[in-house]
């Protein structure tokens, strides 16, 4: 299992290098620059601050010098946030989108895995019904209504919970973005979780285990349930990633100091660096994270060995 990882890891390195790369070059493509906002500069002064960031270079140039900062782990100055680099952004960013978007993603596997098996268990039934059509608007209305919405009832109506700010990390602030967070990627799940939880209760081995006399809850849990979660880790991957460092609109409504803020700034203000360095950290995580959802197919499925 070693060698398969290293052998994924190894053949991420040229998928990494061409995402960099599309990434470099198109965000050049796109109209303005990032001192075009600011106030008319002097000539010599424009001069001056194009040649600190390198970008009085040819393109090629700014190309092959970004990359050599890369191969340092040099993600390179912020061209908008004075005096931080993008590596030290990414990093103070990163803890307040862990957190959120961690716990979020737990709580839709814990919610989403037991709807969907208990409406599995009462395959078309009331229930099932029932379960099945709350997953269908979960996925219907997205995160950036919901979240207003919540706000407008918990926050404003109520005065339950704070409507936005961090402070300081406090878990009254963290409540509202993290059930934002979470019902889209319940909806999901627990659809995930009752289509193979069906199928796999209607396997052959599943009718063996009942056969020899197992407990229902037996059969349930440590054969049907083992079995029907592969689809919901295939979708936990890239799912994970996309809530820690891609819920940009939930940090941006609850004003969070996470990456996904970051993004949304230097996107904004043409902050090349900024965005290069988002893309990236996303791209590496997708990829760790697709490896890791790899290793525990071999773990949930005995069928599956990697040598």
């Amino acid at each position: 299992m070693f060698a398969y990882a290293l052998r994924r890891l190894l053949v991420a390195i040229p998928t990494l290098f061409v995402i960099i790369t599309l990434a470099f070059f198109l965000m050049r493509l796109a109209p303005g620059g990032p001192f075009d906002s600011d106030r008319v500069l002097p000539p010599a002064i424009e001069k001056n601050v194009l040649a600190h960031y390198n970008l009085d270079l040819p393109l090629w140039q700014q190309y092959l010098k970004y990359l050599g900062g890369l191969v340092q782990g040099d993600f390179g100055p912020s061209f908008r946030v004075r005096d931080f680099s993008v590596a030290e952004l990414i990093m103070s960013g990163f803890p307040a989108s862990l957190q959120i978007g961690g716990t979020a993603i737990l709580l839709a596997v814990i919610i989403g895995v037991s709807l969907g098996a208990f409406a599995a268990l009462r395959q078309n039934t009331l229930t099932d019904y029932s379960v099945m059509g709350a997953a269908m608007v979960g996925i219907a209305i997205p995160n950036f209504v919901m979240a207003p919405l919540l706000t407008l009832v918990l926050g404003v109506y109520l005065s339950w919970l704070p409507v936005a700010g961090w402070g300081g990390g406090a878990l009254a602030n963290k409540v509202l973005p993290i059930i934002a967070l979470a019902l889209p990627q319940i909806a999901y799940i627990s659809r995930l979780t009752r289509g193979s939880m069906v199928e796999v209760l209607n396997a052959n081995f599943v009718r063996t285990a009942r056969a020899k006399g197992l407990r229902e809850q037996l059969v349930v849990v440590r054969h049907a349930l083992k079995g029907a979660l592969l689809p919901v880790v295939s979708y936990l991957g890239p799912a994970t990633a996309a809530v820690i460092t891609g819920s940009v609109v939930i940090e941006t409504i609850f004003d969070i100091p996470g990456i996904g803020r970051y993004f949304i700034q230097g996107a904004l203000s043409r902050d090349y660096t900024l965005v290069m360095g988002v893309m990236i950290f996303y791209a590496v995580l997708i990829m760790v994270l697709n490896l890791v959802v790899d290793l525990l197919y071999a773990v949930l499925d005995p069928k599956v060995r990697y040598t």
